[in-house]
């Protein structure tokens, strides 16, 4: 009896080993599945979070702010005072980036998003032929002259160059509106539905 009871008993414990192996098989295939999306120039992989400390450090830089245009510019300063250096691996968390203190356009990027994602501002992932960049909604946004901008749906976005230092809100595109493989909701980590795209004033 007890020799059946204990082979019954192995029998339960390696099925629910093997159930909780699937399981944690099918969580890593979602996980890889989220953060990977492909586009017409490879494979576009996500490192964006959402943190704490992120939170913490958005709201710092931010304290002194009276509008959401010194807001973006700040948080755009303090990503382009980063060194540039090329990572020739998987993008960079953005907590891994300001610790190690240099990155290329996906870890500053990923980076510059997630800052502004804690402040609840409204921007998105550019992919072009070998860059990243950002833009951000130009809504509340009042620059001194007049910008050039992405229209992207009939809405304008000011592009935040993540690599250039000491560079401002309203970059130019230094590509062709063609060249724009997606645009990507960085948090749901989806391409958006583009019915219309321009570049103007």
């Amino acid at each position: 009896m007890t020799d059946k009871l204990s082979h019954t008993l192995s029998k339960v414990v390696l099925g629910c080993l093997a159930l909780y192996f699937l399981y944690l098989f099918t969580q890593v295939i979602n996980i890889v599945d989220r953060r990977h999306i492909g586009t017409s120039n490879g494979t576009y992989v996500n490192s964006t979070h959402e943190d704490k400390k992120l939170y913490q450090l958005a709201n710092s830089l931010t304290k002194n702010c009276q509008n959401r245009t010194s807001q973006v510019q700040l948080l755009l300063n303090y990503v382009t005072n980063i060194p540039y250096r090329t990572n020739h691996f998987t993008a960079h968390s953005p907590q891994k980036t300001i610790q190690m203190n240099f990155g290329d356009c996906d870890d500053k990027s990923n980076l510059l998003i997630s800052l502004l994602h804690e402040l609840k501002i409204e921007s998105y992932f550019v992919l072009v032929p070998k860059h990243i960049f950002v833009i951000v909604l130009a809504k509340n946004i009042h620059l001194n002259s007049q910008e050039k901008g992405i229209y992207l749906n009939d809405e304008k976005f000011y592009i935040l160059e993540s690599t250039a230092k000491g560079s401002t809100i309203g970059f130019p595109l230094h590509y062709a509106i063609n060249d724009i493989h997606a645009i990507i909701e960085p948090f749901e980590n989806r391409k958006l539905n583009i019915t219309h795209l321009e570049w103007k004033l």
